[in-house]
């Protein structure tokens, strides 16, 4: 490899025209570039500058909007949690009170059920009695007239 220090040493300019010579040129060079600069700041960094801030306008618009949005949906959700609270507990009232009116129609009905069996089993008692009277009744009267009929015949 080439060695740098050689290559140094040997680029030494001797007199005007170095690697640092400063003439008319350095005023000129920033001009150059303080011209440069001023239409880069004109025709680049402005419109870009504008449109940045334009865009952070944009975003915070719709950040602004975004939050009323989302602090309106809250307000609503929490409105309609409130008023789904309120219906199931009205819901529930409701359930209750037909659960009672219908326990108390059932109750009522199996009430009548049972004195209607009630008054048909006495029914039927009182008939099967009847029956049983009258069975025992004409038994009897058979019973007697076989006895006076045996009683008759014996005593022949």
């Amino acid at each position: 490899m080439i060695n740098f220090s050689t290559l140094i040493l040997s680029s030494e300019v001797e007199g005007p025209g170095g690697l640092f010579d400063i003439d008319a040129t350095l005023p000129l060079v920033a001009i150059q570039f303080l011209l440069l600069m001023v239409i880069l700041n004109i025709v680049l960094y402005n419109p870009l500058l504008t449109i940045i801030e334009e865009r952070k306008e944009y975003i915070l618009t719709n950040l602004g909007k975004a939050s009323e949005l989302l602090a309106e949906a809250n307000n609503l959700t929490a409105q309609y949690e409130e008023e789904l609270a309120s219906v199931r507990k009205e819901a529930q009232l409701e359930i209750t009170n037909s659960q009672k009116i219908h326990q108390e129609i059932l109750d009522l009905e199996i009430n009548i059920s049972q004195k209607y069996l009630d008054n048909l089993l006495d029914t039927i008692t009182n008939d099967f009695e009847n029956r049983k009277t009258l069975a025992l009744n004409n038994l009897e009267a058979s019973v007697q007239s076989l006895c006076n009929d045996i009683n008759a015949k014996l005593s022949i």
